[in-house]
């Protein structure tokens, strides 16, 4: 039986404009065409999070790249829910390296 390998695939979201519209919950699962109670889960396992709660949850356009990345590794690499939060806990990690890697590198 061979093995099954899968490749890991870093996608910088950050060099698309990012403004700073907020959306709604029910906006953000239309756009991330995901069904709003798993938005609704999505926030009570802590994988998203609002910027404002009151009077209702809002969130950073940013959130819809991210519920497509935390699709991504559930439904491609069949990670499980709190895999997930480790996986995007440690590339944001990396990206804040990377950028603190080129920063120092432009100081030279």
């Amino acid at each position: 039986m061979s093995a099954i390998r899968y490749q890991i695939v870093h996608y910088r979201y950050e060099s698309r404009p990012v403004s700073e519209e907020l959306l709604s919950a029910g906006d953000l699962a239309r756009l991330a065409r995901l069904h709003p109670e798993m938005v609704d889960k999505l926030i009570d396992w802590g994988l998203i999070d609002p910027v404002e709660r009151e009077p209702q949850l809002l969130f950073p356009e940013t959130a819809v790249p991210r519920i497509w990345r935390i699709m991504r590794l559930r439904r491609d690499l069949g990670i499980n829910w709190a895999g997930i939060g480790v996986v995007l806990e440690l590339l944001d990690k990396i990206d804040q390296m990377e950028r603190e890697i080129a920063r120092l590198r432009r100081q030279l």
